[in-house]
């Protein structure tokens, strides 16, 4: 078979829409090309893809391999296409049953070794794979995080070899679920009871978290109005399941520290009081995102 497809996820700021891998193979001088709007970091995995297929022992068709990554109007980023494009490779190519893709998502990035690196966007391809009633297949350093997700089918992955015996029937995988950590709120957050003084501003806090009211601190450098604002958190009710999923969405395609111990606690941003309107609401030219979190 010369002609094979498998599924993977785009990352579109906290949505995850679904991506069709199709790899095809056809006489002609060797070459390989990427369609589908590949950005540079998907268009140099190509050479990652090589190599990770060689140095794993599989053998690179000496063809001409066109990648197709459809829907051809959405843009491709980051390194998360390596693990779907090698594999597609493998079934357009014969070396695993095409079969065995069926009902499967692949996510994640191959180094020339065939070693499967973690990427960023993890939590809401688990999200998106769940709603599908697809297998996900991810690095297994995202596993701790995409494991939050009740009800998913995951199978971390450490080796484009672990994956490839596993699709031939080798070796097979067990789907692993890391029980979602219970959140503690508290844990090494500031509290409030230790700030001596401040009687007024520690009652307007008070308040303002019970209400759920806007608070605003003014007053001279020193006077504690960070020393406050920090200790906000630590006396807020615990996040709702949406709200926890949406923040922790926003860390995960931010590539912020991410730790699922924590996944219920409000998060705090202190930026320097030199931050421009820009650094406190970001930038970029993907316009697209900026339309669709506008409605």
């Amino acid at each position: 078979m010369s002609l094979a497809t498998t599924y993977c996820r785009a990352s579109v700021g906290i949505e995850a829409p679904l991506v069709t891998v199709e790899v095809h193979l056809a006489n002609g001088l060797p070459a390989f090309a990427i369609v589908g709007l590949p950005e540079k970091a998907v268009q140099e995995s190509r050479d990652r893809v090589r190599s990770a297929l060689i140095n794993s022992g599989y053998e690179f068709p000496a063809r001409r391999i066109t990648v197709n990554l459809a829907p051809a109007d959405l843009p491709k980023e980051g390194g998360r296409f390596d693990l779907p494009i090698a594999i597609g490779i493998l079934a357009a190519s014969g070396q695993i049953p095409p079969e065995s893709l069926h009902d499967c998502e692949f996510s994640g990035e191959l180094n020339l070794s065939g070693d499967v690196r973690p990427v960023t966007g993890t939590l809401p391809t688990a999200i998106a794979a769940r709603d599908s009633g697809h297998k996900l297949f991810l690095p297994l350093a995202n596993l701790a995080e995409a494991s939050l997700i009740q009800e998913s089918c995951l199978y971390p992955v450490e080796h484009l070899l672990q994956l490839s015996n596993h699709l031939c029937g080798r070796n097979p995988l067990e789907p692993e679920l890391i029980p979602a950590n219970e959140s503690d709120n508290h844990t090494d957050m500031p509290d409030l009871a230790e700030v001596r003084g401040q009687a007024q501003a520690k009652r307007a806090l008070t308040i303002a978290a019970a209400g759920a009211h806007n608070l605003v601190f003014s007053g001279p450098p020193g006077s504690g109005k960070s020393m406050l604002a920090s200790r906000l958190p630590g006396i807020l009710p615990p996040m709702t399941e949406v709200q926890a999923l949406e923040n922790a969405m926003i860390q995960s395609i931010s590539s912020l520290p991410f730790d699922p111990r924590r996944w219920k606690q409000r998060p705090y941003r202190h930026p320097h009081h030199t931050a421009s309107a820009v650094a406190l609401v970001g930038g970029g030219c993907h316009f697209s995102l900026i339309l669709r979190l506008a409605h």
